[in-house]
């Protein structure tokens, strides 16, 4: 491992949003959302327009983030329902705390060892909650992956308590102070901020009551489609919203958290500038994974439906990236990125150096972030799965296969950007549906791990209590319907 000078290495924060679709900011054009510090962030940096996440459900892609490799590599497949925290709080699985990622690297393994000073503050949802992962210093976890926005499980030194106060506002405090114990310190600092917001739930009583009654009593919420109903295939709708009445709660409790939450990370850049570490620190803003708030009538992300799905809504996410003096303000990047390609770009961006893991599909974009060019062929496809349900996206087609039970999905987004038309037995298409489909049988071969593949496990999007495949001991870790 080769670093550059102790002295050049810039901070690094990373916010993370817990089910926000890129298209729920102002900054990516809606007008119906007050975001200043998102769009304050998208002005002083790029905005991606066509980031995608690996998996369309949380503690997957997270770990893709983490990791740089796939769920088919790392083996978590659905969000964990077990494993994270203690009984009172997951029953499913008697209190077991499980590792789900032990022996596989993280980007901020290379950190630690290269010697910045980690910390995490909010969700983690990976497994183990109560003990930091080697290389953090601070650690003030939410025990689990959701929950209510009062009386939130959180955890700190181990133990588990029920927070009282708004659970975005003490994220951000405890990031906070972090901050303040890191500013008197030479060591460069990695600072994860996870808020569980704004995923549900998304009632009156869990958001600041004037946020929630400013979008319930003035918003017309045309910048969400209203009561579409959902496509001919879907058997079961994880949320269903039928009424123009539970439309519009749902939708003021999502704004609300959205908003909240905005206002928060504005208190973490001032918290930067007027500590002077804004020029010295690149500050990331992301979400696990997208969401549908009634587009193609669901309500959630890959498992708002079942069969699951790869809409653009639930696979897109925003990506803001804020390093005044390095990264050029107010640009919009039109590549299509994965979350698997963030880990060994941040690593390139801060100047550390290791080996390349073959197991890794991911490629940095630091060139990108730093005014320069990828190679145009790198960035042509990206892939996208959820257990048994795999995507391969180009610039103009996106192929899903579900391999047990179907139905396959072919859309010329080019012409059909709204997914409306699936053409997956149109004849003229045959030879995009051949091209595409050895794409991604060829390049899951190439990325995933036989044991930990998710084509052949029984995903439902109700949730995974353990490790899947050989690991498994032939216990069934998905929860079904």
């Amino acid at each position: 491992m080769t670093l550059r000078r102790h002295d050049e290495r810039p901070n690094v924060v990373v916010i993370l949003s817990d089910d926000q679709g890129p298209w729920a900011m102002r900054c990516a054009g809606n007008g119906e959302l007050e975001t200043p510090n998102l769009d304050r962030l998208a002005a002083t940096g790029m905005r991606f327009d066509r980031f995608f996440c690996t998996s369309p459900v949380c503690s997957p892609a997270r770990a893709s983030l983490l990791t740089g490799r796939i769920p088919s590599c790392h083996g978590i497949h659905d969000w964990l329902a077990a494993g994270n925290t203690i009984a009172k709080y997951e029953p499913a699985r008697n209190g077991e705390f499980i590792d789900f990622l032990a022996g596989q690297p993280a980007y901020t393994d290379a950190l630690a060892k290269a010697g910045y000073a980690c910390g995490l503050s909010g969700k983690w949802h990976l497994g183990d909650c109560h003990r930091p992962r080697d290389g953090f210093v601070f650690w003030d976890a939410h025990a689990k992956g959701g929950g209510p926005y009062y009386r939130a499980p959180m955890v700190r030194h181990g133990e588990v308590y029920e927070e009282p106060n708004y659970v975005t506002d003490v994220i951000t405090m405890n990031a906070l102070r972090f901050l303040e114990q890191r500013k008197s310190h030479s060591q460069p600092f990695y600072l994860s901020v996870h808020y569980t917001s704004p995923h549900s739930p998304w009632d009156r009583e869990n958001h600041p009551k004037m946020l929630f009654d400013q979008y319930h009593d003035g918003c017309p919420f045309t910048s969400t489609p209203d009561l579409m109903p959902a496509p001919d295939w879907v058997r079961h709708r994880s949320i269903p919203v039928d009424d123009a009445g539970s439309r519009r709660q749902k939708l003021s409790g999502y704004y609300a958290a959205i908003t909240a939450m905005d206002t928060n990370i504005g208190k973490i850049i001032d918290w930067l500038e007027e500590n002077n570490m804004r020029e010295s620190t690149l500050v990331v803003f992301t979400s696990d994974n997208g969401m549908c708030m009634g587009h193609h009538g669901l309500w959630g992300k890959g498992n708002a439906s079942f069969p699951l799905n790869m809409f653009e809504e639930s696979v897109r996410v925003p990506f803001l990236a804020s390093h005044p003096g390095v990264i050029q303000a107010g640009v919009v990047n039109t590549d299509l990125l994965s979350q698997y390609d963030f880990s060994s770009t941040l690593l390139e961006y801060v100047g550390i150096s290791t080996s390349s893991d073959p197991r890794s599909p991911g490629r940095s974009f630091c060139q990108l972030l730093k005014g320069g060019h990828r190679d145009p062929h790198e960035h042509l496809v990206v892939f996208d799965e959820y257990g048994p349900v795999r995507m391969v996206r180009t610039t103009e087609w996106k192929y899903v296969h579900r391999y047990p039970y179907g139905p396959n999905e072919l859309y010329h987004l080019t012409n059909d950007p709204a997914e409306t038309e699936n053409r997956v037995n149109d004849a003229a298409t045959r030879p995009v549906l051949r091209e595409m489909r050895e794409r991604l049988y060829e390049w899951f071969v190439i990325y995933s791990d036989p044991d930990r593949a998710g084509a052949t496990e029984p995903v439902t999007g109700r949730g995974q209590t353990g490790l899947c495949g050989r690991r498994a001991g032939g216990e069934d870790v998905f929860i079904p319907f």
